[in-house]
């Protein structure tokens, strides 16, 4: 099924409209082209905000970690927690949109310290 501006993958919710119309359109085409639905949205996320950030390094960096007793959401080189947790998966959940909307960079870390995914590249 196509996607358009009035119906799109939730994941798309919180980009800007001018990147959210780009990744309707690539996610279209790579559907088109016999993608997996769940892969086209992520490609799609990745190379809409590539097409209008391309030039723009100063996007901010967010970690989820693990701290003593709790996870929490920070800034790269902050200290303050924007957003915490117990759960790492609800703070996830939060967190996700939350990066989005400031058009960041989000890594997450296992509870060991060890990268385990970067998200929104």
């Amino acid at each position: 099924m196509p996607w358009n501006q009035n119906d799109y993958p939730a994941s798309f919710k919180n980009l800007e409209p001018r990147v959210k119309k780009k990744a309707i359109e690539i996610a279209n085409a790579l559907v088109n082209e016999n993608y997996n639905e769940s892969r086209a949205i992520s490609i799609a996320m990745t190379k809409a905000r590539e097409f209008f950030h391309a030039e723009d390094e100063n996007r901010p960096t967010y970690i989820i970690k693990h701290r003593r007793n709790d996870w929490a959401l920070i800034k790269a080189q902050g200290t303050k927690a924007i957003f915490v947790n117990e759960i790492k998966q609800s703070l996830m959940e939060k967190a996700k949109p939350y990066v989005n909307e400031q058009n960041g960079i989000l890594k997450i870390y296992h509870e060991d310290g060890s990268l385990e995914d970067t998200l929104y590249e």
